[in-house]
This record gives C-alpha cells, structure tokens and sequence, in this order.
C-alpha cells in the first residue's frame, strides 16, 4: 500500500500494489500497519458495500455528526466513480474546499476520510460497487449531509446527474455563516 497525502489535511488516496500472475490477482485491501502512518491503532466498526446502478447517479454528500463523527477508507471494488471529499472541519485551513479522486475496481486506489470531512460520489458506469470501512457505526440522529450542487462548494461533477435520492436532494444550502463541525 502507497499512503499520499492530499492537499487537504488528514485526507489520503492509497494505492495499493496488486501481485498478478496467470491465475489473477491478489490485493490487500487493508493493513492496520502500513496505516499507521495517518492514523495509529485504526479500528473498524463497520463495513458496507454501496451497490450503484447507474451512471451518473450521485449519493452524497454525508457524514456523521459528533459525537459519532466517522473515518472513512472507501474503495471502488467494481466500475468507475468520482469520489470527493468535502472538508467541514471547524478552524480548518481548507473549509469548504474538496478534493476528488477517480475510483474504479482497475485502478486499485483507496481514499481515506477523516472525521470532520462530507463524502459522496458519482458513478461513472452503470453496476458500481464501493467498499466502505468505518470508524463509528452509523447513528441515525447524527447523520447530516450537504447538497451535491452547493454553490458554496461547487463540485463540477463530470456527468449530468441522472439520479439523487430525496433526502439527498433535501439537504439545506450551506449559510455563509456555516462555522463547521468539530469532529
């Protein structure tokens, strides 16, 4: 695993080094170890698998609010997406400003998400399946998101978005007063 720092404080893409012979290949998704070096002692609560028909469908943008605030490390085990993390950190040097990633089940990469950061993304191809890893199980009082087409944001999301879920598309614009979220 290749850990590289984004320009975004605590966010990381991760390549991962496939060993392929004639059979296929074999990944290591995960190794508490080698992530030492952005997060000691990382602990897992929970594991799910996003499953997305369509190209051009968005989910997100979400996260967890405290005290259930949640790391992330995402994974694109089939298809292609356009990953994006938005940094909502309270006090943070980069409030507001994102960063986005092209998954896909042949490139191999990971993201990883702080707490303190909204998640979402874009299929690129129709029959997606991402892996997400978390920190905190999800709490249903804590879940919070934010519009996919914030201006405040402005996400150039590279397809026309073909399909949002209604509570995705209820989410409220951000206040220019927003002060952030203390992971």
């Amino acid at each position: 695993m290749i850990v590289v720092p984004t320009s975004l404080d605590g966010l990381f893409e991760i390549a991962s080094a496939p060993i392929a012979d004639n059979r296929g290949r074999f990944t290591r998704l995960f190794c508490e170890d080698e992530l030492a070096t952005i997060r000691p002692s990382i602990h897992f609560t929970q594991i799910n698998l996003s499953e997305t028909t369509r190209a051009g469908t968005v989910r997100g943008l979400h996260y967890q609010k405290p005290p259930a605030a949640e790391a992330k490390l995402i994974r694109c085990l089939r298809g292609r997406v356009f990953d994006v993390a938005v940094d909502l950190r309270a006090g943070s040097a980069t409030f507001l400003l994102w960063h986005a990633v092209e998954l896909s089940g042949e490139n191999g990469k990971s993201i990883f998400i702080p707490e303190g950061f909204a998640h979402g993304f874009q299929a690129l191809s129709d029959d997606v399946q991402l892996l997400y890893m978390h920190t905190t199980a999800w709490t249903p009082a804590n879940e919070a998101g934010i519009l996919h087409d914030d201006l405040m944001i402005s996400i150039p999301w590279p397809l026309a978005v073909t399909s949002i879920s209604e509570k995705d598309r209820c989410y409220k614009p951000i206040d220019p007063s927003y002060g952030g979220v203390h992971p």
